[in-house]
């Protein structure tokens, strides 16, 4: 029988449901060292055409992690933003549930993606949906909450309408960033790939855990997406994978998280690399972030800018082309994401798109 994540009732049990246990290889240690990294002061790089600060570009390329300040996101909107994360997750189960994911689906709710694996399940609930920039799209978020949560939630809808624009403008920025960090003349060459772009905003909820070391929050993993931006609030847990060990992200209010994702790292084929990070629970508190994913179109082919391969001339191609969509759906019904994800998407692209790795 497939076991039901009920926030309000598991965070108060002594022990936790085996199916949340992690194996001793993969459970969190007690205590981490932080990570210094780099911090951009994006204003600046923007307003002074492109210095990019000491250590950036290593960044990019060691493990695809750094955190930017001065971004222009209001802060009574990100408030409120965590205010609305509040008040949703704070509603009865079967309430949430209306909102349910389903098979094969990108957004939605999961709590603890119980309906998809049955082990080494990760402590906490998420809310997806879909940010669009093409036309059309302007109204997709409220949309959305309204449609599926009922009218009662047309506010929230307006927030996160709000902060899903915003962030998709941060992250158009940030990409003016990695060019720069790749040594790219042409800084909007990146900025116009995701022109039109089909992204996700999760609001992501863990739980206080009775039996912290045994569980976590997320496992280790390479978001699929292409740029990640995250928000997290003042009770930590992001981890990041460094230089064989764990490493703790001390929270900012004042700054976004960015961490480069798979589809970008085909997109720079393999120059930039892909982020392995992680997210631990504790007893105390629970723990919120805003995550947003910049994506591409959902047919646009990941291929290279041509100035980019025309550097490295004589080197062959890390990664074959792929359309974004192809990669999404693999990850939606095929592969449960984790450090490996691209790896075997490209092994099953290899293989002739067949019926390829079953999701583990």
């Amino acid at each position: 029988m497939a076991v039901v994540f009920d926030a309000s009732v598991l965070s108060q049990q002594e022990s936790i449901p085996a199916q949340f246990v992690w194996p001793a290889e993969e459970a969190p240690l007690a205590a981490v060292e932080e990570i210094e990294i780099p911090v951009i002061d994006l204003a600046a790089f923007l307003r002074g055409g492109g210095a990019l600060p000491r250590g950036v570009a290593a960044a990019c390329e060691r493990h695809g992690f750094f955190q930017v300040t001065n971004h222009g996101v209001d802060a009574a909107l990100l408030a409120e933003a965590y205010r609305c994360l509040d008040a949703f997750y704070a509603r009865p189960l079967a309430e949430k549930q209306r909102a349910q994911r389903r098979p094969g689906e990108s957004y939605g709710y999961a709590s603890s993606f119980t309906g998809r694996f049955d082990c080494k399940l990760p402590w906490k609930e998420t809310l997806s949906f879909h940010h669009s920039a093409a036309p059309g799209g302007e109204r997709a978020v409220v949309d959305y909450f309204v449609a599926v949560l009922g009218e009662e939630y047309r506010h929230m809808g307006e927030v996160y309408q709000e902060y899903s624009d915003v962030m998709t403008r941060l992250a158009l920025d940030v990409t003016e960033v990695l060019a720069a960090a790749l040594g790219l003349d042409d800084r909007g060459a990146l900025r116009r790939f995701f022109s039109g772009s089909d992204s996700v905003m999760r609001l992501n909820q863990y739980p206080p855990c009775r039996q912290p070391h045994l569980a976590l929050g997320t496992g280790p993993h390479r978001d699929p997406t292409s740029v990640t931006l995250l928000h997290q609030d003042d009770v930590g847990g992001l981890q990041v994978h460094v230089g064989g060990a764990w490493r703790a992200v001390r929270p900012r209010a004042d700054a976004f998280v960015v961490n480069i994702g798979d589809t970008f790292a085909a997109l720079t084929d393999g120059r930039h690399a892909s982020c392995l990070h992680r997210a631990v629970v504790n007893s105390a508190a629970a723990r919120r972030s805003l995550t947003f994913f910049l994506n591409p179109q959902l047919d646009r082919v990941v291929r290279p800018p041509p100035a980019l391969l025309a550097a490295v001339p004589a080197r062959p191609r890390a990664f074959p082309d792929f359309a974004w969509r192809e990669f999404l759906e693999f990850t939606q019904t095929r592969y449960r994401s984790n450090e490996n994800t691209l790896d075997a998407f490209v092994a099953w692209i290899k293989a002739g798109r067949g019926k390829g790795p079953e999701e583990k």
